[in-house]
């Protein structure tokens, strides 16, 4: 969607197809860090989005809520900008806002590219054809097209870990701001505990843990994640517990099983999930998404028909070094903070003992863009 506004404010001619009946988003929440929100900022696409994450102490705590590593966000801030955290539904309402109702086709879902030296022409799944100069590939984590496109590669793989998401109205009987903008992390069980507000009223809560077999659905996901977390701040679960089933989001975490060799082929490039699929251990898979838009926008912006492949490896060069350079952090963060056991206790000694104005600088490298 960021991509199709950035080329259609460009002057390009843009079709959006969507395998959906409608264009829309449902879920929870999501976390935007500091350079997806400067990507959004030169897409045009950051009016209307709720303000920074107020200032304060964030980074890791135990599951107690005893801080391990400490993160200034007001230093952060000044440094690399803000952070936000949005409602998925309030979010994909901004990005669509720019985006013509008639160059969005629904109930369209793509089941071959068929490339050649002028063009590509894309095939639906009810026959139609259509040519296109060039073709931007965004079809999420199990993309069909990247499979089509890169046959030798070997796809996604699950990272063993159950990622459940949950959102509500702030109770206003629990007291949670030292939880705020921080995560829980607990040696004993490998588990993770996320907390963010999301405007004035709501929460936003993640947790991650050890998935053994099919995952569950949300009422039984809810239920075993409220025991894993009986003994931890009183808050966790609370929070879990004051939640609706129906109002949870229960996915197992998944990534590339390893990095793609290139994010185009001829006149097609693949952007976001399809691209980079990653663990969410440092909450970049929307920020990279966002990059890749910013990249493919500022490639594309003067290009002809012509200079439509020759522009794509300009993306490519561009956005493959630093994405999957993320891809490979993340995979080492969730080995990190998923550790049990004697390695889970000298990780959280250690983690006690880096100073804060470090720990915000050494996050803030991320963030730079």
């Amino acid at each position: 969607m960021a991509a199709a506004v950035g080329l259609h404010r460009a002057g390009h001619e843009v079709t959006l197809y969507e395998r959906g009946a409608e264009l829309r988003e449902a879920g929870t929440a999501i976390v935007v860090m500091p350079n997806g929100v400067r990507a959004l900022e030169k897409l045009g696409l950051r009016d209307g989005l709720p303000a920074p994450l107020p200032p304060g102490d964030a980074g890791l705590r135990d599951w107690r809520g005893r801080p391990l590593l400490v993160t200034e966000v007001a230093r952060a801030q000044r440094d690399v900008g803000a952070t936000i955290s949005v409602g998925r539904v309030e979010l994909h309402r901004a990005l669509r806002a720019p985006l013509p109702a008639e160059l969005v086709r629904t109930a369209a879902p793509v089941q071959r590219l068929d490339p050649d030296p002028d063009g590509v022409t894309v095939i639906s799944d009810d026959g139609a054809a259509t040519r296109a100069d060039a073709v931007i590939v965004a079809d999420g984590i199990g993309s069909t097209l990247r499979g089509q496109l890169f046959p030798d590669h070997p796809g996604v793989r699950r990272a063993g870990r159950l990622d459940l998401r949950g959102m509500l109205p702030r109770p206003d009987d629990l007291d949670v701001r030292d939880l705020l903008a921080g995560i829980l992390i607990d040696r004993r069980s490998g588990s993770m505990f996320g907390l963010f507000p999301v405007g004035e009223r709501d929460l936003y809560w993640f947790t991650d843990s050890a998935l053994h077999g099919t995952p569950p659905g949300p009422d039984e996901a809810r239920q075993q994640m409220r025991s894993l977390m009986a003994d931890w701040h009183p808050a966790v679960p609370a929070l879990i517990g004051a939640t609706p089933a129906a109002d949870i989001h229960v996915d197992p975490i998944a990534c590339l099983a390893e990095p793609l060799p290139s994010f185009v082929t001829g006149r097609i490039a693949l952007l976001g999930d399809a691209a980079h699929a990653m663990t969410p251990d440092l909450g970049q898979g929307a920020s990279q998404a966002f990059e890749d838009a910013v990249a493919m926008t500022r490639h594309l912006a003067d290009a002809e028909p012509a200079d439509a492949a020759q522009r794509l490896l300009r993306y490519d060069a561009d956005r493959r070094p630093r994405a999957n350079r993320l891809l490979r952090a993340s995979s080492r963060q969730s080995r990190l903070t998923s550790q049990t056991g004697a390695a889970a206790w000298l990780r959280d000694a250690a983690l006690r003992a880096v100073p804060r104005r470090f720990a915000t600088r050494q996050l803030a490298t991320i963030w730079h863009w």
